[in-house]
């Protein structure tokens, strides 16, 4: 070993502190891998910021040691490692051996005396050495040539920190510990003498030892402590003093770094899910470029052409001047219609010596009769996108056959990304070309226009080429997994829907938003100068650090369980809810947060994301995020605007229809109990729907025994929570917090509830079982919901898991059917000709934007097609509604 530094890893430390940093995270199959992920970001970071030639990892192995053999005692009042931290012991150390770094451990020993020990020798050799731990233990055996490194406070310690953090020098380390004890190791030290008073001690006396043969100068109950205790004392010393003379076999050039096992760290990623380490460290550019050709004249063109007119399919990739479809202007299209090859043509790149290329309106005209062929399927990923571009410039494609993005969330919902680059390191094992690779970052990024049209070629028949061969993958996947029909009938088919709703966009009311953020800031201000009288004086109501004192400190009001953490007091709104109970001036907070939100969120921000070219807002609406099925939507988010409040549905106000036309919102009603109706056959659930009674009046009227006509709206009210409370797993104690009522009188709703609708019970507790048993749950349309974590040995997460399967299945119809509405409606629309738009989905309602002279016929339209969305053992019913605004509709 040359006198390079050398990085020892305390291993054992920073597995549980990888492990409590991340409380969860698991792979595909399920494994527990928070304690995994957290230790290998960790390894990462080390050997990317530090760049060491030498290193290792040491670890603890076992319980048994010299120290238990001389006290028994000895941690005995640890807790027994967590159940789902156990089987990442050996993947952690597994990861370790694949970067080639040597693991080092010892029966007998623990780290820390492996570390003093290898530590000790390399300074005998002159040599440097950094211990990378968060163990305060080690700070013992620091000395001019070994420090200490914590590198998730980023904070190196020398022997000034130990003498800042001791008061004394490295070498009497010991004997504070010694004094003191160790509550974490159950080491007693001396009783009554904390860290503290151990400091003042070996500062006045020199060293344990001429402290306790000096006891009797000590005074009172501490000089007697001493005198009694002083062999427990030794003994601790000895508990706490690291073995630095270890009988471990090594090399010190052992620990000369080596490149890391790339193929096996590779199938370690993969195995465990970790695909964005994948991509930055593992994978490499597999895909040969030999076949990409850049089409830039038209004899080329021609040859391409008759390629695509005789290929049975073909991949398409576009690339933009921008993400906004709107805005975006064509640079170059790329098609693959061949594994490992494509070709690309810029239309659109401008720089100083760029070729000459095709004129964009020329090949848009050449390609359109290809484009909009609905029997030439097309491949792409994300092809919303790709669809809206092509229509912003006039061609509408048609046969959208394959997204590779839909396909990888269809066999895997739960899965964090299902972007190309992902997709491609796992599934392809190939490594894509970044984006800013070919356009730089921050100030020195280039529009795509400017990228040299020979690196851009490259870059984007990758795209096209990697998007053409994971379908290839995909399909016989999708079809074994029986997920063909869905995905080809009901998510391929949406891909048109969204992509129209969202170049339709919605009209916004602007002035009236202005009037509603003035009038806002108007509530605010006034409720801010009351809030300010009921407190001791003027504060930022916005910052929560001055908020707690104000309320805990200078007002003194009653503080909630666990309400103090270490930045300062909770004042979050579950916490001012309670408070709000007898409070005014937490009354008044919690409504001047929600003016606040409303104003920063939607009348503040929403005219910010009118287009001036349409004045309409345009959402994105996201088909591949959440876990259920459902459709989320960004940009700005449609699913959060509030609805409960009036201050709320003023917001809905602002959004309204063009000139001669109306809004119509049609919303299932009851859609997530329907669809329990029919999957679990309850017989008071569908005789109840069969009869077209309110479900909630009717739970009203069994829990408290009245007739249907004696229930009030509170009762129903109440009822309402019941329903989807029990439904969805939810326990006596928040049932009652809810309700306002006693524990026992929940607990009595609960039985009583699950009493009546034994066939809903049985039905759910049939999905915790198949959860169990195959790893997920099903939908009516087939939809494959992953439960990954439903055999974790976490008690916690275990039940969070049996919840989600009781949840999934519902949720996930119901989206599977108001995904089909959309669909049959849709179409209905097209076939007829009709200039009414879809414009809006929220949760379980649809919007849409129609001429007044279509309103009849859309209101039969929608309703028939909602309705008749999915067929079911009970009715599916629609509340249709008109308006000039959002909020008159609903």
């Amino acid at each position: 070993m040359t006198d390079s530094t050398l990085y020892l890893i305390d291993g054992s430390s920073y597995i549980y502190r990888a492990y409590y940093a991340i409380r969860h995270l698991s792979s595909p199959s399920g494994f527990p891998t928070n304690a995994l992920y957290g230790f290998t970001q960790m390894l990462l970071k080390v050997l990317k910021d530090r760049k060491p030639e030498h290193v290792a990892v040491v670890f603890d192995v076992g319980r048994v040691t010299f120290r238990t053999e001389i006290y028994p005692e000895y941690k005995a009042n640890r807790s027994a490692m967590p159940d789902d931290l156990v089987p990442q012991i050996a993947p952690i150390k597994e990861m370790v051996r694949a970067f080639n770094i040597p693991v080092l451990e010892l029966p007998g020993f623990e780290a820390d005396d492996i570390i003093g020990t290898i530590a000790r020798h390399c300074e005998r050799e002159g040599l440097a050495t950094v211990v990378v731990t968060g163990d305060k233990d080690l700070m013992q055996i620091v000395s001019d040539r070994v420090t200490l490194l914590d590198t998730m406070k980023e904070k190196a310690s020398g022997i000034r920190d130990v003498e800042e953090r001791f008061g004394v020098g490295p070498d009497r380390v010991i004997d504070i510990l010694g004094l003191a004890g160790d509550t974490s190791d159950n080491i007693p030290g001396v009783p009554g003498i904390g860290e503290k008073t151990a400091i003042k001690l070996i500062q006045e006396f020199g060293t344990l030892d001429e402290l306790l043969a000096r006891a009797g100068e000590v005074k009172g109950k501490m000089g007697e402590k001493l005198r009694e205790f002083a062999e427990q004392a030794r003994l601790s010393r000895r508990l706490a003093t690291i073995d630095c003379q270890v009988p471990i076999q090594y090399r010190l050039d052992d620990f000369a770094l080596s490149p890391p096992d790339n193929r096996r760290l590779a199938e370690l990623f993969k195995e465990y899910g970790f695909t964005t380490l994948m991509k930055e460290l593992t994978s490499t550019a597999t895909l040969s470029t030999e076949q990409y050709r850049a089409v830039l004249d038209k004899p080329a063109f021609e040859r391409l052409m008759a390629e695509l007119q005789t290929a049975p399919t073909f991949a398409v990739d576009l690339e933009t001047t921008s993400l906004n479809p709107l805005e975006a202007e064509i640079v170059g299209i790329s098609v693959s219609c061949r594994e490992h090859e494509a070709a690309y043509i810029p239309v659109g790149h401008r720089y100083p010596g760029a070729p000459d290329q095709l004129d964009k309106q020329e090949v848009l005209t050449a390609l359109a009769p290809l484009l909009t062929d609905p029997a030439l399927p097309k491949i792409g990923q994300n092809l919303k996108y790709d669809y809206q571009v092509f229509r912003v410039n006039g061609l509408e494609m048609e046969g959208i056959w394959f997204d590779t993005m839909l396909a990888s969330y269809l066999l895997n919902p739960a899965r964090s990304s299902h972007g190309l680059d992902s997709l491609s390191v796992e599934h392809l094992d190939h490594k894509m070309i970044a984006y800013a690779e070919v356009t730089g970052k921050g100030k020195e990024q280039i529009n795509f226009a400017q990228v040299p049209v020979e690196k851009a070629t490259t870059y984007s028949c990758e795209d096209s080429d990697a998007a053409f061969l994971l379908h290839r993958l995909f399909l016989p996947r999708l079809k074994e997994a029986g997920l063909e029909q869905l995905f080809f009938e009901l998510e391929m088919p949406l891909v048109k829907i969204l992509a129209e709703m969202e170049l339709a966009g919605v009209k916004l009311d602007l002035p009236l938003l202005d009037r509603l953020s003035t009038g806002f800031g108007a509530q605010m201000a006034d409720l801010e100068k009351r809030i300010h009288t009921l407190a001791p004086g003027p504060f930022n109501i916005n910052s929560p650090k001055q908020l707690g004192e104000v309320l805990f400190e200078q007002l003194k009001l009653p503080t909630g369980k666990k309400t103090k953490t270490k930045t300062g007091w909770s004042t979050n709104v579950e916490e001012l809810e309670r408070l709000a109970e007898e409070h005014e001036i937490a009354r008044l907070i919690l409504t001047w947060r929600s003016l606040s939100k409303l104003k920063s969120t939607y009348t503040d921000a929403l005219p910010k994301l009118v287009d001036p070219a349409t004045g309409r807002v345009h959402t994105s609406y996201n088909q591949a995020v959440t876990n259920t099925g459902r459709l989320s939507s960004s940009d700005p988010n449609l699913q959060n605007i509030p609805v409960r409040s009036e201050e709320g549905r003023q917001i809905r106000h602002a959004f309204i229809a063009e000139e001669g036309h109306i809004l119509l919102s049609a919303d299932y009603s009851q859609i997530e109990l329907r669809v329990l109706a029919h999957l679990s056959e309850d017989r008071v659930f569908c005789d109840a729907f069969a009869r077209d009674e309110d479900i909630h009046t009717r739970t009203a009227s069994e829990v408290f025994g009245l007739f249907p006509e004696m229930v009030t709206p509170e009762m129903r009210r109440q009822a309402k929570t019941i329903n989807f409370g029990v439904i969805y797993g939810q326990g006596a104690f928040s049932l009652a917090k809810q309700l306002g009522v006693a524990r026992k009188v929940a607990d009595e709703f609960i039985a009583h509830y699950k009493e009546r609708h034994a066939g809903a019970m049985a039905y759910l507790d049939s999905c915790v079982r198949q959860a169990e048993e195959k790893g997920y749950v099903t939908t009516i349309l087939g939809r494959r919901l992953p439960i990954p974590d439903i055999a974790s040995s976490n008690g916690n997460i275990r039940a969070f898991a049996q919840r989600n399967a009781i949840n999934y299945p519902i949720q996930g119809s119901a989206a599977d059917i108001i995904k089909q509405a959309m669909v049959k409606s849709f179409n209905r629309m097209r076939k007829e000709g009709l200039a009414s738009r879809l414009i809006m989905q929220v949760h379980d309602e649809l919007v849409f934007e129609v001429p007044e002279a279509e309103k009849v016929v859309m209101e039969q339209l929608v309703r028939h097609e909602m309705e008749h969305a999915v067929p079911l053992r009970v009715p599916l019913k629609v509340d249709i509604n008109y308006g000039r605004n959002w909020s008159e509709a609903h």
